[in-house]
């Protein structure tokens, strides 16, 4: 008799583990449903990509979100578009005036990661001018790198050991990482993106 007591309190207390242990994975669940739930399939942030910036410190896409992120693929040995694109972006921030400036980023995104370290990135960060908390540099690897450059419809091609081809595009994501505006070309008239940088930073 008792050991038919021992087994039915056994099987109880399996159940009882059981139900906890399911409730514990439903709350997993729907912890991770909360992170993506309120953001519309067309932001960047739903990329599972993870960056490191000049400062080498570990980020993803999503922890820009809340910002206006101004943005432009490069590589920092270009001798050719990349200077003139830096330019374009340096003008940019400089023009761009908003009661909300300070939640404007300005991201320069690699598409040489292999020389690209996060030590290279700084160095290059302040020979231009452009080492303040605006301005943030990421590198990836090469699969998320590509990943993120197709959200901005830009390609880039390795045509020799040290250069590449590639898109000259500035784009515009507002704070939900939904791209809202581009321009491409370089040293173009670049009014119409400051004004487009204007009215998404004064929505906020």
């Amino acid at each position: 008799m008792k050991i038919n007591k021992l087994i039915i309190y056994g099987c109880c207390g399996l159940l009882i583990l059981g139900c906890k242990s399911s409730t514990k994975d439903e709350t997993v669940e729907k912890k991770q449903a909360i992170l993506t739930e309120d953001l519309s399939d067309l932001s960047v942030y739903n990329l599972p990509s993870n960056w490191t910036d000049q400062h080498a410190n570990q980020m993803q896409l999503q922890d820009l979100r809340g910002n206006i992120v101004v943005v432009a693929m490069i590589y920092t040995s270009c001798q050719a578009a990349c200077p003139r694109l830096v330019a374009d972006m340096r003008h940019i921030e400089k023009t761009v005036n908003s009661k909300a400036k300070s939640k404007i980023k300005y991201l320069l995104v690699s598409i040489d990661p292999q020389v690209d370290t996060p030590e290279r990135l700084k160095k290059f960060s302040i020979e231009n001018e452009m080492d303040g908390e605006q301005w943030l540099f990421l590198r990836s690897n090469e699969e998320d790198t590509r990943e993120f450059a197709a959200t901005l419809a830009v390609n880039y091609k390795k045509i020799s050991p040290v250069d590449f081809s590639h898109s000259n595009i500035i784009s515009l994501f507002n704070e939900d990482g939904e791209l809202i505006y581009q321009q491409e070309g370089l040293g173009v008239d670049y009014a119409p993106t400051i004004k487009a940088i204007e009215e998404a930073a004064n929505k906020l």
